[in-house]
């Protein structure tokens, strides 16, 4: 264990919730005289063994430094009491603000406290601090986690996944080396109380979250939040961000700015955290600053679809260029969240630049530095009826190699349609050309129209709105660093990967059938062995199937499997989930599937079926 400058204990506690249930907690705090501030980090993602690793590093490097750092399972998962309810939904957050107060009046405790949360669990964690301001002095969120549309269609990619997980996490047994024999109906209830939220989901839009306390937003490049994150920069005077070259999760390289972030707002340490600029991004090979975002560094650059682009192609006399995109479109488009994996990146764009329609630049005469989320306005055909509009914005070389930047998609009713593409940072070279890339769908990102009409775009009335920061905006600035944690060695778990590991992703063209079928393997699987004595072995696969000419027969599945063991006392319990979805010209049809075994037997079954109308209405 390094030094730090206190020394730390660990507990397990348990927290009561008014109506008598209890939370299960993981508690580090410094050794110290003096009550300190609490940093609470609340999840679903079961701390005796999804998170345990990476609790084991953070959590007691924070009470190191001064802060009683407490790890909680919301209600029904993991060690907790109750039952698994609606994620981010009332319940939580009721439970949350119990949770925050109870500990805010330990007596460990100065009644400060401050909220952590990655992923799902960082959206709840601003939803929380809305909801106890008093209490909750600052938040720090990574990489936040948004609805189940992109720009109003509905996610094909991570959707029926995090679906799977959710269930997945929600069917698993309490521990019964924590709860002894309570454990088995503790699990049976739960089993007993599965609702799969697919109704909720496909229907959901937006995602409005308050913000109003300070917060440290932390995401990296490439991640779906990352957009998001520059929208509260800009909706709140107290908000920072620091947007890096990291895959989805709290990065260690950012623990050392959130620390500051703790110490300035509940110690009132003055640590210059607020005076660092309020977004520093990395943008290719460095980090930069800036004050306030928007930045007045950062200009709108039009670039007219037929001026400054210009597309290749038949000449005709209708102005309008027609955009019909076959069905497999969007295969090249790499992982939707990026773990980290070299799969996870798109790979070189030109396959899908050629079942899109082109608009290119001329070569740069000098390097152009982005910063921001572009914007495509385009004129469609009017009574062409609704379409899915995608654009992709790339950097081509002069050897031809297509490097995508972002992409955005919209469902668009209308001919004047605005396309925000994802934020995002780079520089291109010069020499390189930009190449805005149109298509009329991007499987398996996002469910494809019910009708393969595609559209057609007016050049003449469609542009291309990029973010160009200038390119001695840092000039005379002082460089932005991050120091690097010295953190706790790593929990002792022992991984033991399958003989036969799947790829991490898979792409099969049946040429016969005209079909094509993608298949993921995540890095969670594998066989871990805690410290504790506790084994998890995990495997899932996620697959997509779509034939080139029927958007209809779109398809999408993930199935887990998820075994727990403790051989010490011969308990070995298994949660296989699968979910199921497709759709029809005006529904989706989702079928979610559950199998619960103790020591092999079956003890529970059950399978949902949902059909939910493409505009949101159940039936």
């Amino acid at each position: 264990m390094p030094s730090y400058p206190f020394h730390t204990t660990r507990e397990d506690l348990r927290i009561p919730l008014p109506d008598g249930t209890e939370l299960a907690a993981r508690l580090w705090r410094p050794v110290s005289d003096e009550p300190v501030p609490v940093l609470l980090e609340y999840s679903a993602d079961r701390l005796g063994d999804r998170t345990a690793a990476e609790d084991a590093r953070r959590h007691p490097w924070y009470a190191g430094h001064g802060y009683a750092a407490v790890r909680v399972d919301t209600r029904g998962h993991g060690n907790s009491g109750g039952l698994p309810g609606e994620p981010g939904g009332e319940q939580e957050l009721t439970d949350g603000a119990a949770a925050v107060d109870w500990l805010a009046r330990r007596p460990w405790a100065n009644g400060r406290v401050g909220l952590l949360g990655v992923g799902a669990a960082g959206t709840t964690a601003l939803r929380l601090a809305a909801r106890v301001p008093e209490t909750v002095g600052a938040a720090v969120t990574a990489c936040p986690e948004g609805g189940h549309r992109l720009g109003g269609a509905v996610l094909a990619a991570d959707l029926h996944t995090r679906l799977t997980t959710l269930i997945s996490d929600a069917a698993l047994p309490p521990d019964p080396s924590r709860l002894g024999d309570a454990w088995r109906p503790g699990w049976l209830a739960r089993l007993e109380s599965l609702e799969p939220p697919v109704d909720t989901w496909l229907a959901a839009g937006g995602t409005t979250v308050p913000v109003s306390v300070p917060v440290l937003a932390v995401a990296g490049w490439g991640d779906p939040s990352c957009s998001f994150v520059l929208r509260l920069l800009a909706e709140s005077p107290t908000a920072h961000a620091l947007l890096g070259p990291w895959p989805h999760g709290l990065p260690e390289a950012a623990l050392p700015e959130t620390l500051r972030w703790w110490d300035h707002w509940l110690r009132g340490i003055d640590t210059g955290a607020v005076k660092e600029p309020a977004l520093r991004s990395w943008i290719s090979t460095r980090w930069t600053g800036e004050d306030v975002w928007p930045s007045p560094d950062v200009r709108e650059i039009h670039y007219d679809l037929d001026g400054q682009l210009r597309t290749a192609g038949t000449a005709s006399q209708d102005r309008y260029v027609p955009v019909r995109s076959p069905q497999h479109t969007g295969l090249n488009a790499g992982a939707y969240v990026p773990y980290g994996r070299p799969a996870d990146l798109p790979p070189d764009q030109r396959e899908e630049d050629g079942r899109s329609v082109c608009f290119d630049s001329q070569p740069l005469p000098e390097p152009v530095e982005l910063l921001g989320a572009p914007t495509a306005r385009l004129r469609l055909r009017p009574g062409g009826g609704p379409a899915q509009v995608v654009a992709r914005l790339c950097a081509v070389g002069p050897d031809g190699t297509s490097t995508l930047l972002t992409r955005g998609v919209r469902a668009a009713a209308g001919p004047d349609v605005e396309v925000e593409l994802a934020a995002f940072a780079a520089t291109v070279p010069a020499g390189h050309r930009l190449r805005l890339a149109l298509s009329s769908v991007y499987w398996p990102w996002v469910w494809p129209s019910a009708d393969d009409t595609g559209y057609a775009v007016d050049p003449s009335h469609s542009t291309l709105v990029l973010p160009v920061r200038h390119l001695a905006a840092d000039a005379g600035a002082a460089p932005v660093t991050l120091a690097a944690p010295t953190l706790p060695d790593p929990l002792d778990v022992h991984l033991t990967e399958p003989l036969t590991a799947r790829p991490e992703h898979v792409t099969v063209h049946d040429i016969g059938r005209h079909e094509w079928r993608s298949e993921l393997s995540p890095a969670s699987d594998g066989t871990r062995t805690y410290p504790d004595g506790l084994v998890r072995d995990e495997h899932t696969v996620t697959a997509y199937r779509i034939l080139t000419g029927a958007p209809l027969s779109a398809q999408a599945r993930t199935d887990r499997t998820v075994r727990l063991e403790r051989p010490d006392i011969g308990w070995d319990v298994t949660v296989q989930t699968r979910a199921q979805l497709r759709c029809d010209a005006g529904h989706f049809i989702s079928v979610v599937q559950v199998r619960a075994l103790e020591a092999g037997s079956v003890v529970f079954a059950r399978e949902w079926q949902h059909r939910v109308a493409r505009e949101g209405t159940s039936k």
